[in-house]
């Protein structure tokens, strides 16, 4: 599976009160134009409803279709007798996934809020286990999640685990980002994505970790016993966790591109007694008046929503390892519907 061309920039101003649907409609469809029976707007509509209750391959979505009725098959679009699998297998495998996560994107920054005052936008991808062929690389998806929502505002798709820098580059180019902040793990914290964030009119927060060994060596060395820490502390699901922040102007002699402030980031972890500390190191290209402390804390924080606000659903709920689904751009248009 090769990454998704970028057709264009998903910045679309569409009204909030716009359906679904009706952006389905501009959607290119794959197949020859003799023997349609039903637009592909409204095949890709009912697709999505019947992964909305748990349909987790063509079969059961061609049966939710059958079991639909009448009324709710034409109020999204399909106004024949329901589609069967074969029609079904047939577009979801030919569809261009570049341009079905386009209309989602376009929709679902129709519902984006604000966090500390921006945009902010989690970049991070996963495997899907199940979609491969015996022998085959694991397909891997890279997606741009709201904070605020949880709305998947981007997605594509690599063959690889390694490629995962160029797909997340060619995210930063299909989003509007003006005035946007990225977050990122330590895998993208190098100088050309913090450039490409900051052309395209973004800030970025990125964490190092160990394999950005010179930075790190630098932040770590920084004289954190003499900054003030701003502490929160969260219980739940029998844990209780600390985390601490400090924060400073980043020095002249930290040679990243963009960067404003530098922090420490402090993660105390009890669960039944047992404790565990984690400390990472952040640089942002946002300044004080931009992102407080208790702000970059929250923007860190959250970043990691992206586990269990969209990985997580879609390993658990949808069950999204285990689908064998694999032919042609099929494996990628079902993860942008579990994703709607």
């Amino acid at each position: 599976m090769s990454s998704s061309r970028a057709t264009a920039m998903v910045s679309k101003p569409v009204s909030s009160d716009i359906l679904l649907v009706e952006l389905l409609a501009g959607l290119p469809d794959p197949r020859a134009r003799r023997g349609r029976r039903h637009p592909v707007r409204a095949l890709v509509a009912v697709a999505l409803c019947a992964v909305l209750t748990g349909a987790r391959s063509f079969t059961a979505i061609a049966e939710w279709a059958r079991d639909a009725g009448r009324t709710r098959l034409r109020r999204l679009g399909m106004m024949r007798r329901a589609a069967d699998e074969a029609t079904f297998r047939r577009v979801l495998t030919r569809l261009d996934p570049a341009a079905l996560q386009e209309a989602f994107g376009v929709w679902s920054l129709t519902r984006a809020r604000c966090s500390g005052g921006r945009r902010v936008y989690a970049i991070d991808g996963k495997s899907l286990r199940g979609a491969r062929k015996k022998g085959a690389a694991r397909a891997f998806l890279v997606a741009a999640l709201d904070h605020a929502t949880g709305t998947v505002a981007a997605q594509t798709a690599v063959d690889t685990k390694g490629s995962e820098i160029t797909a997340a580059r060619v995210l930063i180019g299909l989003l509007d980002l003006t005035g946007a902040v990225l977050t990122l793990d330590a895998l993208h914290t190098n100088n050309a994505t913090a450039s490409q964030i900051l052309a395209a009119g973004a800030h970025y927060v990125l964490t190092v970790k160990g394999n950005s060994r010179l930075l790190f060596r630098m932040l770590k060395a920084l004289p954190w016993a003499q900054i003030p820490a701003t502490t929160t502390t969260e219980t739940g699901h029998g844990r209780r966790a600390t985390r601490t922040i400090k924060v400073l102007d980043a020095p002249a002699w930290i040679e990243f591109t963009g960067a404003a402030q530098v922090a420490q980031l402090r993660r105390t972890v009890t669960r039944k007694g047992k404790k565990t500390v984690e400390v990472v190191y952040l640089v942002t290209s946002a300044d004080a008046r931009t992102a407080s402390s208790e702000t970059l804390a929250t923007w860190a924080h959250t970043h990691w929503s992206i586990e269990n606000r969209l990985h997580w659903v879609r390993d658990v709920t949808f069950d999204e390892d285990r689908c064998q689904i694999h032919t042609g751009h099929a494996p990628q248009n079902m993860a942008a519907l579990r994703n709607t």
